[in-house]
């Protein structure tokens, strides 16, 4: 199972960030994935917030082997077209290392404040997905599109350079039952969820599902899940530090969209944390994604390496 590292790029600087990453992959994380949010979507919307798309780049500039990718970019913010080229400019940049990650969006403040149409719904953006996501997978592969769609429209459109991988891996971020597992079924290489052992197995059967109708391996999808935990070594430790990152950034008592807790996944010594792990390791999840905030928990990303090893024994 593969560590990921994913950094939160609100309330930080670039020279924070760019030690953090080289950090991360000084210390043998697999993958460094960064938000895409255009107001911060934790605390205060109106925290300094870079943006997403210019970061990773800048990120695959000064890496040189950890898998990149935003977690996730939103459809809303970009024509389909755009995203292709800037994926692939990545992809280029960090010499072949990108992954596509995309999500349907769903910070409306953020649209508000800078004139981004959000769509009827949640609905009608998970229909946009659809639509935007197969157009990305042509233009990625090599197609000329001409398109006339519900949402998107393409006139000769072609992408070159090609991305340096012969397939660009797209990941798709979310458990919608009925639309996102969907779309990632018919379309993603990875997806990608939030939740417990016990959640991402009863939403893995629903994607089985979903692969099952579009006749497409379920194995051909590798599932990735984004936790939050924290090394220490006590379970007090992890937890007190977990209540000042909450404090900073107004998490607490803080749910997901889907009702989720969003709090702490887990924290505390090595094995603790490995025994958590082991969870998602049975179900054949291929990676787990810890996410930092600023200012950012060099030591559990130092300590990546003893989960590795706790894991294994």
């Amino acid at each position: 199972m593969r560590f990921g590292a994913a950094f939160w790029i609100n309330r930080t600087s670039w020279p924070a960030l760019r030690e953090a990453c080289l950090a991360a992959e000084r210390a043998g994380w697999e993958s460094v994935w960064i938000d895409d949010h255009l107001l911060a979507d934790e605390g205060d919307p109106t925290d300094p917030k870079l943006e997403g798309w210019a970061t990773l780049s800048a990120v695959a500039s000064v890496t040189s082997h950890a898998r990149l990718g935003l977690l996730v970019a939103a459809n809303t913010f970009r024509n389909p077209g755009l995203t292709a080229k800037l994926a692939t400019t990545a992809d280029h940049i960090s010499n072949g290392r990108l992954v596509l990650g995309l999500g349907g969006g769903w910070f409306e403040r953020e649209h508000d404040a800078f004139g981004i149409d959000f769509g009827g719904g949640f609905g009608e953006r998970l229909d946009r997905l659809e639509e935007a996501v197969g157009l990305i997978r042509r233009l990625l592969d090599g197609e000329r599109v001409t398109h006339e769609g519900r949402y998107y429209a393409m006139h000769d459109a072609l992408c070159e350079p090609r991305p340096v991988q012969p397939r660009l891996p797209i990941l798709i971020g979310g458990s919608g039952p009925i639309k996102t597992l969907r779309t990632t079924a018919r379309h993603a290489d990875q997806w990608n969820g939030y939740g417990p052992p016990e959640r991402i197995a009863a939403t893995s059967e629903i994607l089985r599902e979903r692969c099952a109708e579009a006749g497409r391996p379920y194995d051909a999808i590798e599932r990735t899940v984004t936790i939050d935990a924290i090394v220490r070594a006590t379970e007090d430790e992890a937890f007190a530090a977990w209540a000042d990152i909450a404090r900073r950034y107004g998490l607490e008592g803080r749910t997901g969209s889907d009702g989720s807790d969003r709090g702490l996944s887990v924290g505390g010594p090595v094995t603790a944390v490995a025994a958590y792990l082991d969870g998602y390791r049975r179900l054949g999840v291929a990676e787990i994604i810890f996410t930092f905030r600023d200012p950012f928990d060099l030591e559990t990303i130092e300590r990546v390496g003893e989960l590795r090893a706790a894991l294994r024994s």
